[in-house]
């Protein structure tokens, strides 16, 4: 018999090998679809770019290509010096293709998250031994909101997930070698190279201090000396250096610069802004010109459940094979529990690192993929294990209550669709909502606005939202009640893409009022060669204007926030006007275009003609 088993091996092996490319191609098709239905296909194409980061990002791109210079970065014809290039190249590149279009500038994010889904499935097999599990991950973030929401806005932040991901799968394969491979480490100093230049020094800060932790808790530091240090330091400092020197000697410091308080002609450069300000001084709290907000520790941590919901209800169980205790005591883990450990040690030290920094809702991003990997092996052992196994009885349990949540959560958003009343045809979401100012500089803070009356704008939406949740929670209950895990686990991941695509439905109801697509699409038929177009505010309260109608625009007492530092420069443009400056241009003979928010018009010396209004804004003209 052993003899037997023998001789059938190497006949099995072949067939083996052909099953799992088999279900492996099914898994990517099925990721792909789903990729295609939220992240592609009609979401790239609505809402118009969204005021503030989206367009601002998308303009740099486009004088990117207009000003045929990839080092220095400008917005308006302003330097902007406080980002790293690699997301503006890739929208210049997909500009370069396919014109300066908005569903252009969505595209590379789009690819880029399809590339984080993939490289979260490819890392299940590595890390669990289960294709299954690395499926379950890359679904779960698939479906997660906070990776659906901070793509279809143009931030870096889905970049930082790739290449961090990438690092920590090529670090995991080399623990399995005594004398890990060149590929490995290279591809490693790769990653980080990348990801400095997608967001700076976290790129490099995040993989090194995690793997620095892990080999310390498990008594291995000497990996490092295997692990090829001396050539990967050359591989990331010939991808991560050249672009930082290039930028530091095409905008190098202007006069006699002293403290943080530049005058015309008398600036920092570069290094100092890029790498201080931007970055030490940001983490610090200390960034002039003070321009942002902090998300509160508590709603930060909170706000995990909000981008992993419904996956989330997993997590304590997923995280219980985590024995950071044990680590410490033994010389070296067993391999499924050093697995786990690693990706314990990535969540939390990125969520600690920005527990002690200035932080946006966006920042915790790059937590969600060691999250996802151990919910999606949890959920692999969940159901592979028998019908009276605890994680089986915890799963059941885990049923129930995302049941009463979605239950609750369907109440909730059916009341609000019966409570809104509908709005009349051709109304203006923007007379519905209150206002909160003081919440703006955060990410998501316009939606703050948001009242019950308003509510009735987002009828569709909320059905959709109300009927997902208690037939998604309802069958997930169900099914697993009766055993049928992986299909609960569907029913999971269809509730949340109905979920999705209504969030985006309400996103593009709510866009009015974050964007000024429509304004520009008022003006530009009219538009002449010689007219002025002028902000009146932040040139980010309006940037859309600039991308949609491919033109500079002029600020009326809005010297502040992204262009405020560049604007000192001695070839800065002159495009800052004060009352009165303002004054004798709206007087003169040139036909202007005014973008105002409409309660908070200027004091103007004739008369202004209202030629569009829209969100709550409007565009003012000095001619009929």
């Amino acid at each position: 018999m052993p003899d037997q088993i023998q001789l059938s091996l190497p006949v099995l092996e072949p067939a083996i090998a052909a099953y799992f490319t088999r279900r492996s191609r099914k898994i990517i098709l099925t990721l792909t679809s789903l990729w295609l239905l939220l992240y592609g296909s009609f979401t790239l194409f609505r809402p118009p770019l969204l005021d503030d980061a989206d367009s601002v990002h998308a303009e740099v791109a486009r004088e990117m290509l207009v000003r045929h210079d990839w080092i220095t970065l400008y917005a308006n014809g302003i330097r902007y010096l406080e980002k790293a290039p690699l997301m503006y190249w890739s929208m210049a590149a997909s500009f370069t293709v396919f014109g300066p279009k908005d569903w252009a500038a969505r595209l590379p994010l789009a690819i880029y998250a399809l590339a984080l889904f993939l490289t979260i499935f490819w890392s299940g097999p590595r890390f669990f031994n289960s294709a299954i599990a690395g499926f379950y991950a890359a679904l779960i973030l698939v479906t997660s909101f906070g990776i659906f929401i901070y793509t279809h806005i143009i931030l870096p932040d889905v970049i930082v997930c790739l290449w961090l991901s990438v690092a920590m799968l090529l670090f995991w394969i080399s623990l399995q070698h005594h004398q890990p491979s060149r590929a490995t480490a290279w591809g490693f100093a790769a990653a980080c190279a990348l990801n400095v230049l997608t967001k700076g020094l976290i790129g490099i800060v995040f993989p090194l201090g995690i793997v620095f932790i892990f080999l310390l808790l498990n008594r291995n530091l000497g990996h490092l000396r295997r692990w090829h240090p001396f050539s990967s330091l050359l591989v990331f400092l010939a991808i991560a250096v050249p672009w930082h020197i290039a930028a530091g000697i095409a905008n190098p410091s202007q006069g006699h610069p002293s403290g943080v308080a530049p005058t015309p002609g008398n600036v920092h450069g570069f290094f100092w802004f890029y790498f201080i300000n931007e970055q030490v001084l940001r983490y610090l709290n200390r960034r002039v010109p003070r321009d942002y907000d902090t998300v509160p520790l508590l709603l930060f941590w909170g706000l995990l459940a909000v981008w992993m919901m419904p996956w989330i209800a997993f997590v304590f169980r997923a995280i219980v094979p985590v024995r950071m205790r044990s680590s410490l005591r033994r010389a070296r883990l067993p391999r499924h529990d050093q697995a786990w450990n690693l990706l314990g040690i990535w969540a939390a030290f990125v969520m600690v690192f920005f527990s002690f920094s200035t932080r946006q809702e966006y920042y915790a991003l790059p937590t969600l993929p060691p999250i996802a990997l151990m919910i999606g092996g949890w959920l692999d052992r969940e159901e592979k294990s028998s019908a009276r196994a605890p994680g089986r009885i915890a799963g059941r349990r885990i049923a129930v209550v995302l049941f009463l949540l979605g239950a609750l959560g369907a109440i909730l958003a059916a009341y609000l669709a019966i409570r809104g009343r509908p709005l009349a045809p051709g109304t203006d979401i923007s007379v519905v909502l209150t206002q909160n100012p003081g919440d703006y500089a955060l990410s998501l803070g316009h939606f703050l606005d948001l009242s019950t009356r308003a509510m009735g704008a987002f009828r569709l939406p909320l059905v959709l939202t109300a009927v997902a949740l208690a037939a998604g929670t309802f069958a997930n209950m169900i099914l697993r009640s009766i055993n049928l895990i992986r299909i609960g686990n569907f029913a999971l991941a269809a509730m949340m893409v109905v979920f999705l695509i209504a969030a985006h439905m309400a996103l593009v109801t709510f866009s009015p009022v974050l964007s000024s697509k429509a304004l520009a699409d008022a003006i530009g038929p009219r538009l002449q060669a010689g007219d002025i177009v002028e902000i009146n505010g932040e040139y980010e309260a309006a940037s859309t204007l600039g991308f949609y109608l491919r033109r500079q625009v002029r600020i009326l007492n809005g010297r502040s926030s992204n262009l405020w530092y560049g604007s000192f420069f001695s070839d800065a443009p002159q495009i800052f006007d004060d009352d009165a400056s303002f004054r004798p241009l709206w007087s003169g003979p040139r036909r202007m275009f005014l973008w105002t928010p409409q309660d908070r018009v200027p004091s103007l010396p004739g008369p202004a003609y209202v030629i569009a209004q829209s969100g709550g804004k409007e565009i003012l003209s000095n001619q009929r």
